[in-house]
């Protein structure tokens, strides 16, 4: 897995970009996370990973440091080795006064 790598989840229309790399498997829906997909994703999304990604949001792996940012929404939730992928919060910008 390198940064800035684009990964499609074979199970659901979620299509995410790595902002920090790690040396784990990535998986949506159940499903092991590809490279290239040929044609459309099918099959189901596994019971417990269907909490779904959302565009434009970053999630993070704390115990590994992975990052990545959804650039296409789906149905299944990322996961590492089971674990289910946290949305990193934004940030809060400084006070202005």
């Amino acid at each position: 897995m390198k940064v800035g790598q684009r990964l499609r989840s074979a199970v659901c229309a979620t299509n995410v970009v790595v902002v920090r790399a790690a040396d784990v498997t990535l998986a949506c829906g159940g499903a092991e996370v590809v490279e290239k997909l040929e044609g459309d994703p099918s099959g189901d999304v596994a019971p417990g990973h269907d909490g779904g990604t959302q565009l434009g949001k970053r999630y993070t792996h704390a115990a590994s440091g992975l990052e990545v940012m959804c650039v296409a929404g789906g149905d299944g939730s990322l996961s590492v080795d089971g674990e289910i992928l946290e949305l990193k919060a934004a940030k809060s910008l400084p006070a202005s006064d």
